[in-house]
């Protein structure tokens, strides 16, 4: 249900086009926890350390850094380069994975591994890995040899350069990434133990990675056998004009949506959070319930695809969108600042990860950050607050979107916003001004603590209330603050 608001002043004179009757009575908070968060680089213990507090927050689970063992290097992306697939790596020893993971399921908090099947190493010379195991480019002893990779013959190279060609993008090596043959039974086989390994350690599902890379039906030969409910997520990069999409995959299981985070970069950027975008499929995504929804991810904040830490404030604009709209099962990124994209996290003497922590950071997203520190955006208010809403107006259907128009008031044209039913309203403002705006909601009346700031707001018997929406901020109010 669409409003357009008319507004000759900041304090905006309303016109109602189409409306809502509000709840007599607001109805009892949701109580949802489907958002997720990335954990970049954290450490085991780190994450153990962490899963109270995201317990508290709401955040329903964590997606962890690669387990296995790895090539020895200083980047972030060694993770990415599988030696052995003994759950040993430079941010922790199995037992301390298992630890984590029992620690986190007593705080509600699940735990998804980003697990690397599609290949191994990328180095050209032979090495030792984390844990002492000796590997080559096509060699790892007990565990693969030369025939079990692919020998691509449609790049001249080796690596793959034309993405427009299935054969090469699935066949062909990924920066010199040693392809594994995954339609061949017997790794197939080799792939699931591994999976299964992590699964007797208590994880709730994986990651898959670089699932572009593999026909959805290894994939699917793979998870086959998996316990009932795992969870697969799975990596699959929108490309314009590429014959691999996401649709592909969703036999298998959720897809992150890099088309949604795209389109919220440019709505941000844009100076207008249109409150009628389309996700799903008569948007071009794919549908909310196979959905992963974000605004960052390691790769992304590194490529600059889309906005992330660097962004401040309309970074965190952008994160209280994506909690606040119903597309997608959503994922928060939390990791360290860099300089340069190959850069790894601190490492302490031995080369391990030092543990990450959030205890001292700030609360509100910072102007700069010095490199190695980490950001945990999940501390700050406005995530805190939007948590809060989210789970607060579970799955209530997106109502009431709201726009101005104010062609007298360039501020007022930045402000929007949108009701999740009887259960919430969230009012965003994309401009740098602070801009005051009254609005028309489904709010039963009543006071509301507002859900970033923690003023109260007075919705009244019309479900009208007026508020001052902070430059790059949201004002959310929801049922679970709302005096009964």
């Amino acid at each position: 249900m669409r409003r357009t608001l008319l507004a000759a002043t900041a304090a905006a004179a309303l016109l109602l086009t189409a409306g809502c009757t509000p709840a007599a009575e607001p109805p009892e908070p949701a109580g949802s926890r489907d958002a997720g968060i990335l954990l970049f680089q954290y450490t085991w213990d780190a994450i153990a350390e962490e899963c109270p507090t995201l317990g508290e927050l709401g955040i329903g689970w964590v997606l962890t850094s690669p387990p296995q063992e790895h090539v020895v290097r200083d980047e972030w992306w060694v993770h990415y380069q599988p030696v052995s697939y003994l759950i040993e790596s430079r941010l922790g020893t199995r037992d301390e994975f298992a630890a984590m993971v029992a620690t986190c399921a007593e705080h509600e908090v699940d735990i998804v591994a980003d697990a690397v099947i599609n290949h191994m190493t990328g180095l050209g010379t032979p090495g030792t890995g984390w844990a002492g195991s000796a590997y080559e480019h096509y060699s790892y002893p007990g565990i693969w040899g030369p025939d079990d990779f692919h020998q691509c013959t449609e790049s001249p190279t080796g690596d793959i350069i034309d993405y427009r060609d299935e054969a090469e993008v699935q066949n062909c090596e990924l920066v010199n990434l040693a392809d594994l043959r995954t339609g061949e039974p017997h790794v197939q086989e080799r792939l699931r133990a591994y999976l299964d390994d992590l699964l007797s350690l208590g994880v709730a599902g994986f990651r898959i990675d670089a699932a572009k890379h593999m026909p959805a039906d290894d994939i699917a030969a793979i998870v086959d056998g998996l316990p009932e409910g795992t969870r697969i997520y799975q990596e699959v990069i929108r490309g314009q004009g590429e014959p691999i999409t996401p649709e592909q995959y969703l036999g298998n299981g959720h897809v992150w949506e890099f088309l949604q985070a795209r389109t919220l970069t440019s709505m941000v950027e844009s100076g207008k959070l249109n409150p009628d975008v389309v996700f799903g499929p008569e948007g071009g995504s794919i549908p909310s319930e196979q959905a992963i929804s974000f605004v960052d991810n390691h790769d992304t904040e590194r490529n600059g695809e889309t906005l992330s830490y660097v962004d401040g404030e309309q970074y965190a604009l952008a994160i209280a969108f994506l909690l606040a709209h119903p597309y997608g099962t959503p994922q928060l990124s939390s990791g360290y600042a860099f300089v340069g994209r190959d850069a790894g996290p601190q490492l302490d003497d031995s080369g391990a990860v030092l543990d990450a922590s959030c205890d001292a950071v700030a609360t509100t997203p910072q102007p700069r950050y010095d490199p190695g520190t980490w950001v945990c955006p999940q501390r700050w208010d406005v995530v805190r607050g939007m948590l809060a809403f989210r789970s607060a107006v579970g799955d209530a259907p997106l109502t009431d979107a709201v726009e101005f128009d104010a062609s007298d008031d360039r501020a007022l044209r930045a402000v929007t916003g949108f009701g999740r039913g009887a259960f919430g309203f969230v009012a965003f403002n994309a401009g740098a001004t602070s801009t005051e705006a009254t609005f028309e909601t489904s709010l039963a009346p009543g006071r509301y603590t507002e859900a970033v700031s923690g003023t109260v707001i007075e919705v009244d018997g019309s479900g009208r209330f007026t508020a001052e929406v902070p430059g790059y901020g949201a004002v959310a109010l929801h049922v679970g603050a709302v005096e009964r």
